[in-house]
């Protein structure tokens, strides 16, 4: 498990388009088998591991799960942009929000999953989900008076978040909201999560907290809030 191990502490870092594809592609792959239920075989040291008893009974989605509506939660008639969005609009209360959800998403599979069922739970409400990168985001220019970004901020390098959240800012209203989560290096769970998630088939990065509060700052991100959970760190900003 050792070299594995060591590479989630590498500097590889996005520094060419063909490693950027790269990277989301591998991401979108794991997304793709999760939602699939096609698990990847993993190694005995991995299976003995407190964290894999978690995965297995489902008790990890619930420890690691970011509730944004707790620090920005969808206001009536909001637009709102959930970025790697999943399923969010079948599984959270959009409808009892009666925000305008957009999504966008790199796993063809939710990207699918959401245009096919999500009109039949409200039509009006749900305004469709793109196919594409976070951050190349196929919307216009302060469109959006909420972006969501939850779940999927640790599988890149910070050069590559610093491109999205420039994107963001670019389709948020002036007064918008950006609402993501960090994993936060410190907490108990994150060395052996990493260690899970890479061998399910995406390597983790593990940047520190005061790196992110760094990044977000230099593109003139203010930070309104914070809410500290069990692996991530939930933020709402305004830039």
């Amino acid at each position: 498990m050792s070299n594995k191990q060591n590479s989630l502490f590498n500097d590889d870092r996005l520094s060419s388009p063909s490693l950027q594809e790269a990277r989301i592609a591998q991401v979108a792959n794991r997304f793709n088998r999760q939602y699939h239920n096609k698990d990847l075989e993993l190694p005995k040291e991995v299976e003995t591991m407190p964290i894999f008893g978690d995965w297995v009974s489902g008790k990890l989605s619930q420890k690691i799960a970011s509730s944004f509506w707790e620090i920005a939660r969808p206001q009536k008639n909001q637009s709102c942009l959930d970025i790697g969005c999943g399923v969010s609009f079948l599984i959270y209360p959009w409808r009892d929000w009666q925000a305008f959800f957009y999504g966008q998403e790199i796993s063809t599979v939710a990207r699918d999953v959401l245009n096919a069922r999500a009109p039949q739970l409200n039509s009006k409400l749900f305004k469709g989900v793109e196919l594409g990168a976070a951050h190349q985001l196929n919307y216009q220019s302060t469109q959006f008076d909420l972006a969501i970004a939850t779940g999927w901020s640790c599988y890149f390098p910070l050069d590559y978040w610093k491109m999205v959240a420039i994107e963001v800012k670019r389709v948020l209203k002036p007064d918008g909201l950006f609402v993501f989560d960090i994993l936060d290096p410190q907490k108990p769970l994150a060395e052996d999560w990493a260690i899970l998630e890479t061998y399910l088939g995406a390597e983790v990065f593990l940047e520190s907290l005061s790196e992110w509060e760094k990044m977000m700052k230099g593109l003139g991100a203010k930070i309104v809030s914070k809410h500290s959970g069990e692996l991530f760190e939930l933020c709402k900003v305004r830039f």
